[in-house]
């Protein structure tokens, strides 16, 4: 009887977990839905989705298909960020994201998608980790986005 009692108690907590999960999981996807209005819409919001120390890469896509990493720190990327949308919302562009995914990982959710900038038939992939903090609110810890733009290549680590 003892057993049994254990076996439900623990089921009980397993389902309680699961809902949890599924919850916070789907808060993350939310959150990134967000983020990709924002940055479609040129919100100066998008500055504060992101942690102060997060760790920003651009992989570049040679012409020949080899991929290379460009990291940058977090204030640098909001300067460039800020720069760029002033052209970018001057032509209208904006992301479109597919198959969006949201994975369970070590420090928050990895949501990974693929990207397909404005008039573009081709799609690069991406991913970002978020975070929930204590306060509630979410925010970017890690981000990776796939670019064809070569002149990003010129910050590359050699």
């Amino acid at each position: 009887m003892r057993k049994i009692l254990l076996l439900i108690i623990a089921g009980v907590f397993l389902l309680i977990g699961n809902a949890v999960f599924a919850d916070e999981q789907q808060e993350a996807v939310k959150f990134f839905k967000s983020y990709v209005d924002a940055a479609n819409n040129y919100s100066p919001e998008i500055i504060q989705m992101y942690s102060p120390d997060a760790k920003i890469i651009r992989q570049v896509v040679k012409p020949d298909g080899e991929l290379v990493d460009v990291e940058t720190d977090t204030d640098t990327y909001i300067s460039q960020m800020k720069l760029s949308q002033k052209g970018a919302k001057l032509r209208k562009y904006k992301n479109n994201y597919s198959d969006i995914k949201a994975v369970k990982v070590d420090n928050g959710y990895k949501i990974s998608s693929l990207r397909q900038p404005a008039g573009e038939k081709y799609k690069l992939k991406t991913y970002m980790i978020v975070q929930k903090q204590p306060s509630g609110k979410w925010l970017i810890m890690e981000e990776m986005m796939q670019t064809k733009v070569q002149t990003f290549l010129k910050y590359a680590k050699k």
